[in-house]
Formats: structure tokens, C-alpha cells, sequence
């Protein structure tokens, strides 16, 4: 039977998120490692971010990472991570694609507009959709809703780490 694929979405550091947040999305990553679910993430060239802390996290309970990262080439920040895959695609543009529609389901932690782009194309797609509630950012603005009157899927809210990952599982099974 496939691994589980769950995909961790969240803000890049040129959004000063907290160190909490960041410790938050590395427990997040521990959590998809314990229950043998694969870890896939944005994988950043030039930024830390919250998906490479969940990565992080997910190393240090010896997960299986993947991170789709844009442009050419598979060098980018997080060099603990198990595969790269190049999306030949602009930042910003078309990697947040092949990123969410590679998921089981994902769980957002704080984020951007990249973080909306990615909770927007799992809505569309389907796919489920965690949200940390208390880490700010679009992970707060969408916690408990639909995007539209088509109700695909709410934004599930989570407090913890654990909560999120078990939301993410059970979801993923009914879906």
C-alpha cells in the first residue's frame, strides 16, 4: 500500500514568523515521520521557511522528505532532504501545483500568498485541508471555512501538532 503523502504549506522567514511557529512546524513534521506518512514541503533556494522546518522536523524521526522546488536545478536549502524535484517553474508560479496536488492532504501553518495559492488549489482539487489556527497569517483568516458556496472542503482547524497530523489521517480516509 502507498505511504500517506502530506504536505506541510507555510510562510517563508521574509515573513518573520515566531521561533514558536517555527518549532510548531518542525513538531508538525516529526508527527507525519511517526505515523510513516511521507513529508513533502516546498523546498526553498534562498529563504528558510515553515515547510523546511517540517522537513527538519521529519529528519530527526528518520521520515521520507520531498521538496518540489522552482527553477532549474536541485540545490536548494534544506540538504537533509531525501528527494528534490526541479519544477523548471517560476517562484510564485505553478510549483504550488505539482507541490499540492502530489498530497493526501496538507496542513497550513501561518502563510502568505503562496500559502493561499496552495490552500486554493487543494480546495479546488479536493484534496483536505488542516489549518494551524493559532499561527497567524492565512492559516487564521481561513480556520473553520469554505472558500466558496461549493463547500469542497473546510479549512479544518488545529491547535497542536499531533491534532493537525491526526485531522490530516482521518480526513485523508474518509475523503
Amino acid at each position: 500500500m502507498r505511504r500517506l503523502q502530506i504536505g506541510v504549506m507555510g510562510s517563508c522567514s521574509d515573513l518573520n514568523y515566531t521561533e514558536e511557529t517555527q518549532r510548531l512546524a518542525e513538531e508538525i513534521g516529526a508527527e507525519i515521520a511517526k505515523n510513516n506518512a511521507t513529508l513533502l514541503f516546498g523546498a526553498e533556494k534562498d529563504f528558510d521557511s515553515l515547510s523546511t522546518a517540517a522537513c527538519r522536523g521529519a529528519k530527526r524521526h528518520n521520515g521520507t522528505t520531498v521538496g518540489v522546488t522552482y527553477g532549474k536545478g536541485l540545490e536548494v536549502l534544506e540538504k537533509d532532504a531525501d528527494i528534490i524535484i526541479a519544477s523548471g517553474l517560476e517562484r510564485g508560479g505553478g510549483r504550488e501545483l505539482t507541490l499540492v496536488l502530489s498530497c493526501d492532504a496538507i496542513i497550513c501553518v501561518n502563510g502568505g500568498s503562496g500559502t493561499l495559492t496552495e490552500a486554493a488549489i487543494a480546495y479546488q482539487a479536493n484534496i483536505p485541508i488542516i489549518v494551524m489556527e493559532n499561527t497567524g497569517g492565512w492559516s487564521a483568516k481561513l480556520a473553520g471555512t469554505y472558500f466558496d458556496d461549493r463547500k469542497r472542503v473546510m479549512a479544518v482547524p488545529a491547535k497542536t501538532a499531533e491534532e493537525a497530523v491526526k485531522l490530516a489521517i482521518s480526513h485523508i480516509k474518509k475523503a
